[in-house]
């Protein structure tokens, strides 16, 4: 697969269709299945069967790209996981504003806090999208696993990041 990065359009919005969420799940399996092979046969879990979790998909120009999962733990604590990006759009940008859409997204629902369990190599990319550690790193799966948290902004600044991932941004 060839991918041209000449401002190429990044969108990031909720699975609703049957269509996006096989596309969520596709680029789930792809990357935590067969690349990785952190999870045999399936990564879908338990939260992926309960009311409320978010199945965010990322496109690059119209293509699913990504995907990541968030749900609320409770109250106003929010847990973001599975984020996944396809080979070829790791360096076209595709990460960071599927990051973005899932914390303002929790931030537009009520939230306060998230946190996420980062793979170790995968920190400083966290850190760099404001995110800090939060405790010992710990084993998960089987890899290093880095416990992190982030502040999610205000409902009326979280729907607005949210509407503007959702129309898209250019790469860089």
């Amino acid at each position: 697969m060839t991918v041209s990065a000449a401002t190429a359009l990044i969108t990031c919005e909720p699975a609703r269709s049957a269509a996006e969420i096989a596309d969520h799940h596709a680029i789930r399996h792809q990357v935590f299945v067969v690349e990785q092979e952190i999870f045999a046969g399936s990564d879908v879990d338990a939260h992926d069967d309960v009311a409320g979790t978010v199945r965010l998909l990322g496109r690059y120009d119209g293509v699913p790209a990504g995907s990541v999962r968030l749900f609320r733990v409770d109250g106003g604590h929010w847990q973001g996981d599975r984020l996944a990006v396809l080979p070829p759009y790791r360096v076209l940008g595709v990460g960071a504003p599927l990051v973005r859409c899932a914390v303002s997204l929790a931030g537009a629902h009520g939230g306060s806090t998230m946190t996420a369990h980062i793979q170790v190599p995968n920190v400083a990319f966290f850190a760099r999208l404001g995110w800090r550690r939060d405790g010992e790193a710990e084993v998960y799966a089987g890899r290093p696993h880095q416990p992190m948290v982030i502040d999610l902004p205000s409902v009326a600044d979280g729907t607005r990041i949210a509407q503007e991932l959702r129309a898209g941004i250019r790469s860089r």
